[in-house]
C-alpha cells in the first residue's frame, strides 16, 4: 500500500501561509519551500503524519470557504493545543529552509529598505567608545 502524500492537503495552506509571513520570497523559492514542508511531512512517522492530515484536512475545508484565509490565520494564532500546532509547524518548516538557503530573505515588501544585517560602519556595537579611554 503506497502512503497517501501530503501535498494537496499541506500545500494550499503552507503557500498562503508563506505568502503571508514572507512576502519578499518569490513564487518559484516559495514552490519550492512548500515542496520541501511537503516532503517532510510525508517522512513523519505514520501516527504523526496522520494527525497532521486531519489537521491539515481542516485547514485546507476553511481555505476553500469564502473569506477562508482570514479564518485560517486567525486560527494559526490561537494558542489551542492541535490547531495551533500545525502552523508552526508549517512554519517551522519553511522557515528553516528559507533561511537555510536563502539567509537574506526579509520578511518585508519592500526589499531594497529591509535591513540585511548588521551595519558594518555602525560603532554601536564595536565596544567601549574610543574618546572615552582617553580620559583616564
Amino acid at each position: 500500500m503506497s502512503p497517501v502524500r501530503s501535498h494537496p492537503i499541506v500545500a494550499p495552506f503552507a503557500e498562503r501561509l508563506l505568502d503571508s509571513d514572507v512576502p519578499a520570497l518569490c513564487a518559484g523559492q516559495r514552490i519550492e519551500v512548500v515542496s520541501f514542508i511537503c516532503r517532510r511531512v510525508d517522512e513523519l512517522p505514520s501516527f504523526t503524519r496522520f494527525g497532521v492530515f486531519v489537521i491539515g484536512s481542516v485547514f485546507r475545508a476553511i481555505l476553500a470557504l469564502p473569506r477562508g484565509w482570514s479564518v485560517a490565520r486567525r486560527l494559526a494564532g490561537w494558542p489551542l493545543p492541535l490547531i495551533g500546532e500545525y502552523p508552526r509547524l508549517v512554519r517551522s518548516l519553511g522557515y528553516a529552509y528559507i533561511w537555510e538557503r536563502w539567509p537574506e530573505t526579509s520578511t518585508s515588501k519592500n526589499i531594497g529598505t529591509a535591513s540585511a544585517g548588521p551595519n558594518p560602519t555602525s560603532t554601536a556595537s564595536a565596544g567601549p567608545n574610543p574618546t572615552s579611554t582617553a580620559s583616564r
